[in-house]
């Protein structure tokens, strides 16, 4: 079965796998790129398109519905992955 999940910054559905999944813990309140199956917290998935991270980060997409803090260091991190 493929899972479908939605891009938080362009909104087209695709495979889980054609995106980056972005998490935040539980128990730590910690931002985790692309986290184990084992991770368990609110999660939000982005495009691996530079302009689908950039959209995201510009509106503070991301960070609404993590229901977290900025973080400038998290944008970092994404686009190494590209």
């Amino acid at each position: 079965m493929i899972v479908k999940r939605k891009c938080v910054s362009c909104g087209e559905v695709k495979d889980r796998s054609d995106l980056i999944k972005i998490t935040r813990s539980h128990g730590t309140d910690e931002v985790v790129v692309s986290p184990d199956s084992k991770t368990f917290g609110r999660s939000v998935y982005v495009c691996k398109k530079e302009s689908c991270i950039k959209n995201a980060f510009k509106k503070d997409r991301i960070f609404k519905v993590l229901k977290t803090h900025k973080n400038s260091s998290l944008q970092e991190k994404l686009q190494k992955l590209l």
